[in-house]
């Protein structure tokens, strides 16, 4: 595992970390460079832990021990370095009153292009591949997500139904419930939920899974009561700070995985598909003035 991929491990487990693991974690996201220089104990003593929770923390991310969680944030450092270096940008942060209207294009700018990127390398492939057979192989899909996950789940309806496949998105809970207990074998039922905790889309997963569809969940955080809920999980990636609670930054991600999922999609019936497209486009052609 990079030292990118540990770091956005980290953001998708944070929220169920033990209290005295989230300090460590908290110290760790706000400065790696930072704590790569310290020891297991100076790490412990600043976290307000012991040594044994520190190790706790670093194998719960897949690492040996405490030199792997070193050498794992020297990498994060130097890439996001590089990255900064080559964008000329700098790490997204809160909105301060001192900033300049530049500063908010390049944090926002900064922000979206590590959304993708990282969660382009948290994304399974095997998992894609089984979602996109999913799709293709479905009757029916069903989409659900509240707020800004909504809008998320209408741009996959939008993107599915255009290449054929009969797709609705719900974004109240009541009628995702009754629509979901109408699928059955070979459906699928996805939600949207950055944080993983929405309890309407653990229900809208669970109704799915009793009616005998394949659930499938589309989230940030892979140890969630959503993900568990899901036989299916896709992780985004991409940080919410206090000011952005429906952030730009997650939303990206988020649409990041719609957009793969549809070409993976139509890519399995690639002359079906574009002949579908082909007859959106033509249906709506009127529509268009000439330039």
């Amino acid at each position: 595992m990079t030292g990118e991929a540990t770091l956005s491990r980290l953001r998708s487990l944070r929220s169920t970390l033990p209290p005295a693991e989230v300090r460590v974690a908290d110290l760790v996201l706000s400065d790696a460079r930072r704590v790569a220089s310290l020891t297991i104990t100076q790490l412990a003593a600043e976290a307000a832990t012991s040594e044994t929770s520190v190790l706790r923390f670093a194998r719960r991310l897949g690492l040996a021990g405490y030199p792997g969680l070193r050498l794992a944030l020297v990498e994060a450092a130097a890439a996001e370095r590089d990255r900064d270096r080559d964008r000329g940008t700098r790490r997204l942060t809160d909105v301060s009153d001192s900033d300049t209207l530049d500063d908010i294009v390049e944090k926002v700018a900064h922000a979206g292009a590590a959304a993708v990127e990282d969660t382009a390398r948290r994304l399974s492939r095997t998992t894609l591949a089984a979602v996109a057979e999913a799709f293709t192989a479905a009757r029916r899909v069903d989409l659900f997500g509240v707020a800004a996950s909504g809008l998320v789940a209408a741009d996959l309806q939008l993107k599915l139904h255009q290449i054929g496949i009969a797709t609705h998105a719900w974004t109240d809970a009541h009628l995702a419930l009754t629509s979901v207990s109408l699928l059955g074998p070979g459906d699928v039922a996805l939600v949207f939920s950055h944080s993983g905790t929405t309890v309407e889309a653990v229900e809208v997963l669970e109704a799915a899974k009793a009616a005998g569809a394949t659930a499938v969940a589309i989230t940030n955080a892979e140890r969630s009561p959503v993900a568990k809920a899901a036989d299916l999980v896709l992780l985004t990636s991409g940080n919410e700070t206090n000011q952005r609670s429906a952030a730009t930054a997650s939303r990206i991600g988020a649409l990041t995985v719609v957009d793969i999922l549809f070409l993976a999609t139509a890519q399995l019936n690639l002359p079906a598909a574009t002949r579908a497209v082909a007859a959106t486009k033509r249906a709506v052609a009127a529509h268009h003035r000439s330039r």
